[in-house]
């Protein structure tokens, strides 16, 4: 087979890509959930006018400087008055509490002299002054949370005020990890001779995690076709969205995750693509369950799962801002002519006096190498058959996750 481009692989992956099903969450549950549907404000806010600041509510008319109006009441915030005001009145008004019929104004206490029941006007009022209309914020009917919209937090406050107690999201999509090879071991085993620390695990889980998904550590699979199968079907038996496989995606004798994936059922769509890092990458799915099969090696895995996985989990989660953000910048050193295959340089990133985003691709891009990974900020993108550019050229950057 031939190398897929890496658009097209990301197509193939995205192709019939779904929301999943909507469920009803509470405010305290619903952050950064996707809403599978537009949410309208129940309630107008404020529903009446409120006074904005301590002081008190006056017929702007009878509010001139010098006057001297008497004071009949007070009004807090849950408690308004149960009359409309009178020509040559005043009450006193706390911030949100309700204007009273008859008052057109509000003046604030440091502008006025109490003295008993009578109020020395030292500033004049005018029409409106700190008063809050009634549906400044919104109106009942308004819809102010849109369909494909990731919850942030100021949202929920937002929901809140509108009213709802619960909102209808996606349901998260379920990812199930299985790392394969004999040479893995957890972190704080003693490797054996040949063995190493398992590390990709970790990264894509947490990537996963968040970007919104519920996640099952299927552990390591050995390198054998029953080890291997046996993790592939409690992905299945646990009803994963998708199938995340580390290693094995290879061709040599040990590279067993294609054959036990079409053993299970899967259908394959690529399993080779012109990047890198990440050439060996497959791609399948059984039924409604997805598989994005990576490589094994940290830095490739970590790669196509920012690429390909992030995407696929967005798409299911019925967001609307599904692909990454590609940005301009330029080039913080010499780079040479590229190959057949689409580069993904670790780069880091820091922004000039001029406000130019610059992109330093590390000088060690070797796709086992965490140390440079966990220090770059930003993936420099370098097209099939580029030619060679020197450190001020433009290019194109993703920003990794912080």
């Amino acid at each position: 087979m031939a190398l897929m481009p890496v658009a097209d692989a990301l197509a193939a992956v995205l192709a019939g890509a779904e929301a999943l099903p909507e469920e009803m969450v509470t405010l305290e549950a619903a952050y950064h959930r996707v809403l599978a549907r537009d949410v309208a404000a129940l309630r107008t806010q404020p529903p009446e006018a409120m006074s904005a600041m301590d002081g008190y509510a006056v017929r702007a008319a009878d509010a001139v400087v010098g006057a001297r109006l008497k004071v009949i009441g007070e009004i807090a915030a849950g408690r308004p008055f149960d009359r409309a005001l009178r020509q040559g009145e005043a009450l006193r008004i706390f911030t949100g509490g309700v204007v009273p019929a008859g008052a057109d104004a509000v003046v604030i206490q440091e502008d006025t002299a109490r003295d008993g029941d009578t109020v020395t006007i030292n500033e004049a009022a005018s029409v409106a002054k700190h008063i809050r209309p009634a549906g400044v914020d919104f109106n009942a009917g308004d819809v102010l949370l849109r369909k494909g919209q990731r919850l942030t937090d100021r949202d929920l406050s937002l929901a809140a005020g509108m009213n709802h107690p619960e909102l209808p999201v996606h349901r998260r999509p379920v990812i199930a990890v299985l790392a394969t090879g004999d040479e893995l071991v957890m972190p704080g085993a003693i490797p054996g001779p040949g063995q190493i620390v398992l590390s990709n695990g970790f990264a894509l889980r947490a990537l996963a995690r968040a970007e919104g998904a519920d996640v099952i550590d299927l552990g390591i699979a050995a390198d054998t076709l029953e080890s291997t199968n046996a993790g592939i079907q409690r992905a299945i038996a646990a009803g994963a969205d998708i199938l995340i496989t580390t290693g094995g995606a290879s061709v040599g004798d040990h590279d067993l995750v294609k054959q036990s994936l079409e053993a299970a059922g899967v259908t394959m769509a690529f399993w080779r693509i012109a990047m890198r890092p990440g050439k060996p990458m497959m791609h399948g799915q059984r039924g409604a369950m997805r598989v994005v099969g990576l490589p094994g090696n940290p830095v490739s895995s970590y790669v196509c799962a920012f690429l390909f996985m992030v995407p696929l989990i967005r798409a299911l989660s019925g967001r609307a801002d599904v692909n990454h953000v590609i940005e301009s910048a330029v080039l913080g050193r010499d780079l040479g002519a590229n190959d057949q295959r689409e580069d993904y340089l670790r780069a880091v990133l820091e922004r000039r006096d001029d406000g130019v985003l610059v992109a330093t691709a590390v000088t060690k891009q070797d796709s086992s190498l965490l140390g440079n990974l966990a220090a770059a900020q930003g993936l420099l993108i370098r097209k099939p058959f580029a030619l060679a550019a020197l450190a001020g050229s433009p290019c194109e950057i993703m920003r990794l996750p912080i």
